[in-house]
């Protein structure tokens, strides 16, 4: 009869997990000694599968990652799928959102409607050379070469109140793969100035921090800091225009 009930036990807690409450290890002084392999193999496969949930903006996310392209084709349904949660993750972990988990929420959200509604001619870049773009407005910014865009639109964090990034046209006049500051402390990777004590970097904190703000610079992803790093020469144009929401 013992047998018999570790077994049953067994079972009931596999169901229970399968249908989504979340993958639990089972250890044999839990679930009894005859607990075989084979269980706990059919537990953890059937909880990664339901890991994908339907989040809140599910259908606006599936709509405006069409409308941005390059994370894959999305079922426009309002219903999470497979390949739904994947091209959110992959969207999620290109832009540092935490966590990557392929749900629609309001960070997905706010990040990828400010992607898809920025425009190229906004920035009203020369048509020769090259010019950094930052549309303070809406957060984001992007590399510009002979009148294309030779970058992808990301998102930035500018100057918060009191300290509000200026719009205005600047020459990068200083580079350093990190520069220290003295008034707050702290190392700036993949440092390039523009005007005064600003300029672009990698962040220091979690760049999705809406509260947050810089004190003038603008703050980059860690993949974006490198990649402006990489195209970035003394004398550059960087171009900021429209005003950062609440400053």
């Amino acid at each position: 009869m013992r047998r018999v009930a570790a077994r049953l036990t067994g079972t009931a807690i596999a169901v229970l997990v399968g249908g989504g409450l979340g993958a639990v290890a089972l250890s044999p002084a839990v679930a009894g000694a005859v607990v075989s392999k084979p269980v706990a193999a059919v537990v953890v496969t059937k909880a990664a599968a339901a890991g994908c949930t339907t989040g809140k903006y599910q259908k606006s996310v599936e709509i405006l990652l069409n409308k941005l392209g390059g994370f894959g084709k999305m079922s426009v349904d309002g219903k999470q799928s497979a390949t739904d949660c994947a091209n959110i993750k992959k969207f999620q972990k290109r832009y540092g959102i935490q966590p990557a988990q392929g749900l629609a929420g309001p960070t997905t959200y706010d990040v990828v409607m400010r992607l898809a509604g920025t425009k190229v001619a906004d920035c009203k870049a020369a048509k020769t050379g090259v010019t950094f773009c930052v549309n303070l407005t809406r957060q984001t910014a992007w590399v510009m070469k002979n009148g294309k865009r030779i970058t992808p639109f990301t998102v930035v964090r500018t100057g918060m109140k009191g300290y509000r990034t200026p719009a205005g046209t600047f020459k990068i006049n200083k580079r350093t793969i990190k520069e220290w500051s003295d008034p707050y402390e702290v190392w700036l990777p993949y440092w390039q100035r523009f005007k005064g004590g600003m300029g672009f970097h990698q962040t220091t904190t979690y760049i999705h921090d809406k509260w947050r703000g810089s004190h003038g610079c603008v703050n980059l992803l860690p993949v974006d800091a490198k990649a402006y790093y990489s195209v970035g020469k003394i004398g550059m144009t960087v171009k900021t225009f429209g005003r950062r929401p609440g400053t």
